[in-house]
């Protein structure tokens, strides 16, 4: 089904005409995205129309059968627009949930990914008989893991650090949404430097690194190569380049029996697992898998005795 057209015109072609129904719209716009291209038009258009109606995914289907005013459609035609330049649709609608939490997300920082979520559950994990840990969530972005963590263990402190202000206003964003502002303290700086400079010896580091080498970060799809920031994107040097500077300069802030715990890319977890028997600082690493049998998350715990190293 095409979507109807009348005469009005927009961007250079013939604009659709309100659809009859709610259902109707949802139909035109799913169409519309899939003849760009678009992947996931169907769940992508109802996004849309959910978020150009103000309704929930419940309130959207009770009212299906209802008729689309011109303002509600000329809204849902901007935001398919949108959508067909590129733009994710979390920066779209300006939130993105992970952990079952709702995230406020835009080009500041990176979208929280559902693989990110192997890497919360591996911290919680580690702290499991850690009463009260602090936590340090190393680029932290929107603040989804140190906000996630906060949420899951109220005994918890939490020390968030980014090198981008922008992005850290974000942060405090969603921690105030989340009510934890209080247990989560914003630091500046690049990777460790704002720990050390806090003198904090934190239970766990966790960090979800920029991991893209240079070389390919030409054909990332344009949804994160044109509109992701690439400082959380991209490594500097090479893939695992910031993953190696976490595990030499880790040993030095965390305590004796202490974790760091870092997600890699597909395909990337046996070169990080070599960085980290290669630092000798480390006992052997732990390795969570994603739904896809790739190694997701790697996580590693500074030996209980100096010197002494288990294997």
């Amino acid at each position: 089904m095409s979507p109807p057209t009348h005469g009005r015109r927009r961007g250079g072609r013939a604009s659709p005409a309100p659809p009859a129904t709610i259902g109707e719209a949802w139909i035109a716009g799913r169409e519309h995205l899939e003849a760009l291209g678009v992947p996931e038009a169907a769940i992508t258009a109802e996004v849309l129309l959910r978020h150009a109606l103000n309704l929930t995914r419940t309130q959207l289907y009770v009212a299906w059968g209802r008729s689309v005013g011109p303002d509600a459609w000329a809204r849902y035609e901007a935001l398919l627009d949108e959508r067909a330049t590129g733009r994710p649709l979390a920066y779209i609608v300006g939130r993105r949930e992970f952990m079952g939490l709702g995230f406020l997300v835009d080009e500041r920082v990176l979208i929280p990914r559902p693989e990110t979520e192997i890497l919360v559950e591996t911290v919680l994990e580690a702290l499991r008989d850690t009463p009260g840990p602090l936590v340090a969530d190393v680029g932290t972005g929107s603040g989804a893991i140190a906000i996630s963590v906060a949420v899951a263990r109220p005994d918890a402190r939490v020390l968030a650090t980014d090198l981008a202000p922008e992005a850290l206003e974000v942060a405090r964003a969603n921690a105030a949404r989340h009510g934890v502002a209080e247990r989560v303290r914003f630091l500046e700086g690049d990777l460790l430097e704002p720990l050390v400079a806090a003198g904090a010896r934190p239970d766990l580091i966790a960090c979800n690194p920029p991991y893209v080498a240079p070389e390919d970060a030409a054909g990332l799809p344009r949804e994160i190569r044109d509109f992701e920031p690439r400082i959380a994107v991209v490594a500097p040097g090479f893939g695992e380049s910031v993953h190696a500077r976490l595990i030499a300069g880790a040993p030095a802030v965390l305590p004796p029996g202490g974790w760091l715990v870092m997600e890699a890319a597909a395909g990337q977890g046996p070169r990080v697992i070599e960085l980290f028997h290669r630092s000798g600082a480390f006992d052997a690493p732990l390795v969570r898998r994603d739904g896809l049998g790739w190694d997701r998350v790697v996580a590693a715990r500074v030996p209980t005795a100096p010197g002494r190293r288990r294997e």
